[in-house]
């Protein structure tokens, strides 16, 4: 009996998928999680894929009060694409993870680095104030390659009742 969607035939490289298409759990933990990949459709071309995570939520180590960030990645594949459910629960696990906002966003972006191994990447954090202070954390690999069309992430910086 074949795990399919009825509807049609599998795209290459996703046997192995454990969580699309299958009925899941939350993550108690980013370390829990499970990534996964597939082939890239379009090995050999230079495109930007993006993710955005507007409702994004961890707690402080110190104090166990939930954070909110308005997360976006931005990245070029290589051989692979992450797979969306699976980045939609890993994002998820971190409501349960106290962590400073820097090391969220930086694990984040490092564990699908590590996962795609991309062309480039980028992740912009733009953390809701705690304490009266919005802090945004940003971090790329380096520099993208030339000619690519990288959009803005217009993510607009916390302007409270200014």
């Amino acid at each position: 009996m074949s795990d399919h969607h009825p509807t049609g035939p599998s795209a290459p490289g996703t046997d192995a998928l454990s969580q699309l298409g299958r009925a899941t759990t939350t993550p108690q933990s980013p370390e829990e999680a499970v990534l996964e990949r597939v082939p890239s459709p379009h090995q050999g071309r230079q495109y930007v894929v993006r993710f955005t995570a507007p409702e994004f939520t961890s707690l402080c180590p110190v104090t166990g009060q939930p954070d909110f960030a308005h997360i976006v990645i931005d990245y070029i594949p290589g051989e692979w694409i992450v797979e969306s459910k699976s980045l939609k629960l890993f994002l998820t696990s971190f409501r349960n993870h106290g962590a400073f906002h820097e090391d969220c966003s930086i694990a984040i972006a490092e564990r699908l680095v590590a996962l795609l191994d991309p062309q480039w990447l980028r992740i912009g954090a733009y953390w809701y104030p705690r304490g009266g202070i919005p802090i945004d954390v940003f971090w790329q690999t380096g520099e993208p390659p030339k000619g690519v069309w990288i959009p803005a992430q217009d993510v607009p910086g916390y302007r409270g009742r200014g």
